[in-house]
């Protein structure tokens, strides 16, 4: 019996990639206005230094922080800290939040899944306040119970760590959780390696091309989150 569901956000409830994409070009727009960058360019810096902290620190939700990209990139190009590290982390916040496009179904499949009396949590890689800020500019927060990040887990997703506090969190048994997301080795092997149930989050655009790459034995990919409901229940 399932009494918990746990939710991965970025492209999972909204669509992250698209949105990225529009916040680097807004980020790209105001380094080439205040810097003289060719176009795209300080997206293209964004990404490498991504990689290149992640290298550094590891598996740690620090490297997701925009603010520590921008500052280093800076940094490394001689540039004043002030007032560009705020701006453009701001910039790109903002308009990645702005521009979110929530997943179809997501609403009505948490206010079903309350109705049914199944708790709601959130397993998200990344820092607590952005993520718990896209919650809540998406309208999605006030179904949430509880919000597990790799921020306040100390580990990111596909550690056992990380799982074995979204149970501890739901207040359930691991069988009893039920976790969905969109990466196959993070979120679904992940899951199911610490003992929950999981379904891999593949949306109708995705489907060929996300199936083929990954194991075929992965049977429960859904392409609509209200397919959750059938799963709780099951």
């Amino acid at each position: 019996m399932i009494r918990t569901v746990i939710f991965d956000i970025d492209d999972t409830l909204y669509d992250y990639l698209g949105a990225n994409e529009k916040a680097l070009a807004a980020l790209s727009a105001y380094a080439q206005e205040q810097f003289g960058w060719e176009p795209g360019r300080a997206g293209e810096l964004s990404v490498e230094m991504m990689h290149r902290l992640h290298v550094q620190m590891g598996d740690v939700s620090a490297y997701h922080n925009r603010a520590i990209r921008f500052q280093n990139i800076l940094e490394e190009h001689g540039l004043p800290l002030s007032p560009h590290a705020v701006r453009m982390t701001d910039i790109y916040w903002k308009t990645l939040v702005d521009v979110s496009v929530i997943s179809p179904g997501a609403a009505e499949t948490m206010r079903a899944l309350k109705q049914r009396g199944i708790r709601i949590g959130i397993g998200t890689d990344m820092t607590a306040y952005i993520q718990l800020y896209k919650l809540e500019q998406l309208g999605l927060l006030q179904y949430v119970d509880f919000v597990v990040t790799s921020e306040e887990a100390c580990a990111e997703k596909p550690s056992e760590a990380f799982f074995a506090c979204c149970v501890r969190k739901s207040g359930c048994s691991p069988d009893e959780c039920l976790f969905i997301g969109d990466n196959y080795r993070k979120d679904y092997l992940g899951a199911r390696a610490a003992g929950l149930r999981s379904l891999w989050y593949v949306p109708d655009i995705l489907r060929e091309k996300a199936l083929r790459s990954a194991d075929p034995a992965a049977e429960d990919a859904v392409a609509a989150l209200e397919e959750v409901l059938a799963f709780a229940e099951g």
